[in-house]
C-alpha cells in the first residue's frame, strides 16, 4: 500500500468503504408493518413474500391475430385448405372444439379454442370467403403463449425487501393481488444549524444566507418515501442544540442535520452528540465531505452532514441514503458505476477520494464520455444542478489527463 504524505492525507479519516461498513454494522431495519392497497403501494418496501395465486396466464392464448389451427394439419410442403368454423375473441372464447381441416379466426390475446396448438399470423395466409390457405414453413406451438409460461401457481414473484416500483404494481395488478403488507414508514427528524441562515421569504441580512439544505433534505427525503419531520433551523447555541436533539430522538427513528459538526468554535451538534449519545466516527477521508458525523442518541441513528451545500448532497448520497434504506428494510442494491474516458483535465491531490461533479454525454460518434462542471467548491450548488453524474477519483488518484478512464456513477441509478 502506497503512503500517503500529501497535505489532504488525515490519519484520524476512515476510508469510504470502512465507514460504510460500520454504518451497515450498526443498522437494522426498523419493526412495524402495515396493509395497504395496491394503489398506495408504489415505492413502498414490500414486508411480505408474494406467490402468485394462480398461472399467468391462466390458459393457452394467442400471441398474434390470425387463425388457430391443429399442428397436424401444417404442410410440410405444398399448400392446405382448411375452414374456418368460429371466431376466438379476447374475453370471449370460441367455445367448440376444432378438428381437422378447420381453423379459428383468433385475436391477440384470445384463448386457444380445443383442440388447436397453433397460430398462423393473419398476413400468411389466403383467405376467400370462409376458406383460408396456407404454404409450408410454419411450425407446431408457434405464436401461441402456454398456460403458466410467466408464472406458475405458487412461483415465488416478489421478496420482502422488494421497493415496489410501477411495474411491481401491475404485475401484482395482473395476479388479482389488490393488497399488500409493507414496512412501516421510516420516520426521519432533520434541521439546519447556524446564525447565518435567513428563512424563506425574508430579507438577506448582512452576513446571511438562505437555507438552501433543509430544503435539499426535504426533496431528498421525500424522494426516499419517508415520513418527514421538519425541526426547521437550529441557532448556534448549545443549549437550542441539546433541545433540537433530544426532541429529535424521542419522535424519530433517525436524525440528519446539516451544519454544526466540523471543528469551529460555534460548532456544537457532533459535541452535544458526544455528551448525550454516542458517535461512531466523525471524519472521512473524502473531498468534499469530510466532517461527517454518525453516531446515535436514545434510540435514533443520527447523521450529521457538513453545512456546505455540496457536501451536505455528496454525504447524504453516498452514507445516508443506503442507510436509511436499510432501516427501511429495503434490500440492498449497489449503485451502478461505469468507466468512460474523461475529456476535461481534473485538479486533485492524493490523500482523499473525491466525488467531482461532470455531466456523461454522448460524443460524436456516440460513445459515453464524461466532463467536469467546472469549479468543484463545496459550496457550489450550481455544479450539483448541471451534473448528472459524480466522477469518483480514487484516494491515491492525482491530477487526471484528458482521455483518461475514470469512474462514473449516474446521478440516474442514485435518485
Amino acid at each position: 500500500m502506497k503512503t500517503l504524505t500529501c497535505d489532504d492525507y488525515d490519519p484520524n479519516s476512515l476510508t469510504v468503504e470502512v465507514a460504510l461498513q460500520r454504518i451497515d454494522r450498526d443498522l437494522q431495519p426498523i419493526v412495524g408493518e402495515e396493509q395497504v392497497a395496491i394503489r398506495s403501494a408504489l415505492d413502498r418496501i414490500l414486508a411480505e413474500n408474494i406467490l402468485s395465486p394462480v398461472n399467468v396466464p391462466p390458459h393457452n392464448k394467442s400471441a398474434m391475430d390470425g387463425y388457430a389451427v391443429l399442428g397436424t394439419d401444417l404442410p410440410t410442403e405444398g399448400k392446405v385448405q382448411l375452414a374456418i368454423v368460429g371466431t376466438s375473441w379476447a374475453g370471449k372464447p370460441y367455445t367448440n372444439p376444432i378438428t381437422t381441416g378447420q381453423c379459428a379466426r383468433i385475436f391477440t390475446g384470445a384463448v386457444m379454442p380445443m383442440g388447436t396448438d397453433t397460430v398462423i399470423m393473419q398476413e400468411q395466409v389466403e383467405r376467400q370467403g370462409e376458406m383460408i390457405t396456407l404454404s409450408a414453413g410454419h411450425r407446431i406451438g408457434q405464436h401461441v403463449c402456454l398456460t403458466g409460461e410467466d408464472l406458475q401457481t405458487d412461483q415465488l414473484v416478489l421478496i420482502t425487501g422488494k421497493k415496489l416500483l410501477p411495474a411491481d404494481i401491475g404485475l401484482l395488478a395482473s395476479l388479482g393481488i389488490a393488497e399488500v403488507k409493507v414496512k412501516r414508514r421510516l420516520r426521519v427528524a432533520f434541521f439546519s444549524t447556524g446564525d447565518e441562515l435567513c428563512s424563506l421569504g425574508e430579507v438577506l441580512q448582512p452576513g446571511q444566507i438562505y437555507d438552501s439544505n433543509r430544503y435539499t433534505l426535504y426533496a431528498l427525503l421525500n424522494r426516499l418515501g419517508v415520513d418527514m419531520i421538519d425541526m426547521g433551523v437550529v441557532r448556534d447555541n448549545p443549549q437550542a442544540v441539546e433541545t433540537a436533539l433530544l426532541s429529535a430522538a424521542l419522535i424519530s427513528d433517525a436524525i440528519v442535520t446539516s451544519g454544526g459538526v466540523s471543528v469551529g468554535d460555534a460548532d456544537y451538534v457532533t459535541e452535544t452528540l458526544r455528551r448525550l449519545g454516542e458517535i461512531n466516527f466523525w471524519k472521512i477521508a473524502m473531498k468534499p465531505g469530510k466532517p461527517l458525523t454518525f453516531g446515535k442518541i436514545k434510540a435514533a441513528s443520527f447523521f450529521g452532514l457538513p453545512g456546505n451545500p455540496v457536501s451536505a448532497m455528496v454525504t447524504f448520497y453516498q452514507f445516508v441514503q443506503p442507510a436509511l434504506q436499510r432501516m427501511m428494510g429495503q434490500n440492498k442494491s449497489t449503485p451502478l458505476q461505469i468507466k468512460v474516458p474523461c475529456v476535461s483535465p481534473l485538479k486533485k491531490r492524493p490523500g482523499r477520494i473525491e466525488f467531482q461533479r461532470g455531466i456523461l454525454e454522448p460524443d460524436e460518434q456516440g460513445c459515453l464520455v464524461v466532463r467536469s462542471t467546472g469549479k468543484q467548491g463545496s459550496a457550489l450548488l450550481n455544479s450539483m444542478s448541471q451534473a448528472n453524474c459524480f466522477i469518483i477519483l480514487p484516494i491515491d488518484c492525482g491530477e487526471v489527463t484528458v482521455g483518461t478512464e475514470v469512474i462514473v456513477e449516474p446521478f440516474a441509478s442514485l435518485i
